[in-house]
């Protein structure tokens, strides 16, 4: 059973938003997803998703906002304990990078047992350029939310700036996204944070729904 805060008709949902930052750029992301699951009423439970790399190796990259997490590390557990999830993660060569499949990787016992089967799911990413993979990072990410049975949630193109072609920007039907540039010197722009506190908005009006449902 999904987690919320109340019974009755004032329940709201509970919504985690587990991500991994090397550099910042999905963490800014993330905060702005937080906002927006919190203006739609829902309660938004940030993790950190751990590294997995020594800080040396992390000094070479010139990374390491990883290190010092704003939030907690995030538990296979965890995600029982509420209605749906906004992974955030950022694109390794068109796919999540090792430490998110590290974590997945910890979740088998979930699987075993099925425990987060009904539950909804939603992603969102970045990128160094603009054909670096964002789309393909969604799709190559939904295997582990199929697997255990959950229930994936696109943006669709609601927000007009998806279709707005007057700069470079992240973002697709399938979530928010940011292009980082090769050195990470690119931020997310206030168009990307907009889409990203849509899709925090959007997400927890879709969830309500299944949590009323429930009552």
């Amino acid at each position: 059973m999904a987690a919320t805060t109340t019974t009755g008709a004032g329940a709201k949902p509970v919504i985690a938003v587990p991500f991994y930052s090397m550099y910042g750029h999905i963490a800014t992301l993330a905060e702005e997803v937080i906002a927006g699951i919190e203006a739609a009423g829902g309660i938004a439970k940030p993790y950190f998703i751990a590294e997995t790399l020594p800080a040396e190796v992390l000094e070479k990259m010139h990374a390491g906002a990883s290190l010092k997490p704003k939030y907690p590390l995030l538990e296979p557990a965890h995600l029982t304990e509420v209605d749906g999830f906004i992974f955030g993660i950022p694109t390794r060569y068109g796919r999540a990078p090792a430490q998110v499949s590290a974590f997945f990787d910890k979740t088998g016992g979930l699987w075993a047992s099925q425990a987060l089967n009904g539950k909804y799911a939603a992603t969102f990413t970045s990128t160094a350029s603009q054909h670096g993979g964002q789309e393909l990072t969604h799709l190559t990410t939904m295997p582990f939310f199929v697997h255990h049975g959950c229930i994936y949630v696109p943006i669709g193109y609601k927000e007009p700036y998806l279709s707005d072609n007057g700069e470079v920007h992240g973002a697709s039907p399938w979530g928010v996204s940011t292009v980082a540039n090769g050195d990470g010197s690119r931020v997310p722009t206030e168009g990307e944070k907009r889409v990203a506190r849509f899709q925090g908005e959007h997400f927890t009006k879709i969830v309500a729904q299944a949590v009323r449902g429930r009552q």
